[in-house]
Formats: C-alpha cells, structure tokens, sequence
C-alpha cells in the first residue's frame, strides 16, 4: 500500500503487536488492572487468557515497557509442550543463567541469581509465559514449586500465565489446586463490542497520522466487526486489505460493499490455503486402518498354518498392534 497517498506515517494496522498503538478498550483495561493488581502483590500467579489474537501480548509489551525502569526484571517464555527440565532451561536462558547440566544445577543456578539480583540491585523478579496452556501439568507444577522460593518472607519470583481459554481448563484441574491456590488475579479477555471496533479502527489510523482521508462508513466498520468477531488481530488483517483494496481504487470513503468484497477474497485466499493441506485422519479412519490390517495379518497367520512360527521381522512389525488392542 502507498502510506502517502493517504497520509500514514507507517502501516497502522500490522500484524505484530506494538505498544505506541494500545487500544484501552473495556476489557482490555480491565485486563491490565488485573496485572498491576497482581504485580502489587510480589508473589504468586497472575492469569490472563484470550482467544488467538485477541490482545494479550500487546498488554505484556505495554507491561514491560512500564516496569522495565522500575526495577524489574521481566523475563519472557514462549513455551511448547516442554517438560519440567526443559521448561527450567528456558527459564534459566530467561534470566541470564547457565542453562547447561540436569534439574538440580539448573534450580541452583536459577535461585542463586534470584537472590544475587534483589541483594546486589533490589530488583523484582517477573517471570512471563506465553502460550501457557501448551504446559504439561507437571511443568505448571515446577513453576509452582519455583514460586515458592523465598529469602525470608519476600517471594523472590512471581509468574504471570498468558494462554488461550484451554489455559482455564487446565488449571480447573483437581490436581492443580496448589496452584490454584497461589493465583493472585485472572481475567479472560474479551473480543471487542462493535462501539469499540469502531474506534479501535479510527484510534491505530490516527495514531499514524490519519486525518480523516479516507473516511470510513459506518456500516463498513459494522462489517468489520461482523467478519473479525471483534477480535483485534483478525480486525488488522481485514482492515489492512481493506486499505490496500482502497488505495487501488484511489477511494476517499471505504465503504460496506468494500469490506464485504475484501472479506470474501480474504476468505476465499484463506479456504484455498486450508484445502490444501490434507484432511487430519479421523478416529474412525483409524480404527478402520487397524481392523483391516488386523484381517490381513490374520490371514496371513492361516496362511502360514503350523508350517512354522511367524517370522521374526513379522512379530515386530505387528507389536505396536498389539498395544493398541489388537490380535496378539
């Protein structure tokens, strides 16, 4: 797109989180009450969870950004399915620590720079995990365990959980209650009410410059909401075509129609990619490939009578059948 036929000073509607372009609508202000709320506190976890693009690591930047010059130390994790080890290894890289040997010089060396950090400069220890519900019960347990450590009674780690609504299963668990327990606060952030859509809309254009060319219609921003559901990240990917999709056309007003026709070729680009991956294999297509290959190998067993007993190669090949449940 051609940010000078339209006055921008850069995109206003990219992909990647940027703090200068935060939108406080309801829930997120909400939202970050929460974690000042929580971070108040010095000690236990602070939970926030959102759908897929909804806003949560934008609020992180902003997070850092503000307590990044008050003595904090704020440590950041994306996670995987990692398990506890591995999980401690991140956090040992987050920190600065060696993250070579096994669980105990990994603990070690995290604790000790814990403590080295508040003696030698006072500094609050922030541990953020991103992508949260991807953690294995026993990963969420070790990072229990790691909040746990104290120099006398000041916690010298607190945890903050970002992740998506499977998060809150998840730590609904029975299993979890000692970390239930140490949850401070919790917020799951909301999509945006179509009032806010409209001025999330109207606030990334102004805040890189926009004057008013183009006009938005407001029944192109209902649509906006209507096709994104109000989710931040889906609003930026629909009002970005939308703008290139206006400057093609030199258009002053971007109007319903617009939208609607940039929202059907962003549906069509995006079916095109799914159709072409391959179906995932359903439970029925997997119990049909087992019993067939369980007929066959039976078959072949008659075949072979009491001539002699399966061959070697035979049996390994059937074991993992077997443990599924099938003829030994």
């Amino acid at each position: 797109m051609n940010l000078e036929q339209y006055g921008f000073r850069e995109p206003p509607f990219r992909m990647t989180p940027d703090v200068r372009l935060f939108f406080p609508s309801t829930a997120h202000g909400r939202a970050y009450a929460h974690l000042l709320y929580g971070l108040s506190q010095r000690e236990g976890f602070v939970v926030v969870t959102g759908e897929v693009g909804s806003g949560k690591t934008t609020l992180i930047e902003r997070l850092c950004a503000e307590f990044a010059a008050k003595d904090h130390a704020m440590a950041r994790v994306m996670t995987t399915q990692v398990d506890p080890v591995e999980l401690l290894r991140l956090v040992a890289i987050a920190f600065g620590v060696p993250a070579g040997g096994g669980k105990a010089e990994l603990l070690e060396g995290i604790i000790a720079a814990l403590r080295r950090g508040v003696a030698e400069r006072g500094r609050r220890h922030v541990l953020i995990v991103d992508e949260a519900q991807a953690l294995p019960v026993a990963s969420l347990e070790e990072l229990r365990m790691l909040s746990n450590v104290t120099e006398g009674a000041r916690a010298l780690l607190q945890v903050l959980l970002l992740g998506q609504p499977q998060l809150r299963h998840t730590l609904a668990r029975p299993d979890l209650d000692q970390l239930r327990q140490r949850v401070l606060a919790a917020y799951h952030l909301a999509a945006l009410t179509r009032e806010e859509t409209h001025l999330y809309v109207r606030h990334r254009m102004t805040s890189v410059g926009w004057t008013g060319y183009p006009a938005w219609e407001d029944a192109a921003l209902d649509l906006v909401h209507e096709h994104s559901g109000g989710i931040p990240r889906r609003i930026n990917r629909l009002c970005a075509r939308v703008l290139v999709a206006g400057a093609l056309e030199h258009a002053a007003v971007l109007t319903a129609e617009l939208v609607s026709v940039t929202a059907d070729e962003l549906s069509q680009d995006l079916g095109a990619i799914c159709a072409e991956a391959p179906p995932p294999e359903s439970q029925e297509d997997r119990t049909t490939t087992l019993r067939t290959l369980t007929e066959r190998l039976g078959q072949l067993e008659r075949t072979l009578g009491n001539r002699e007993p399966p061959p070697r190669r035979l049996r390994k090949l059937w074991a993992p059948f077997a443990i599924l449940g099938g003829r030994p």
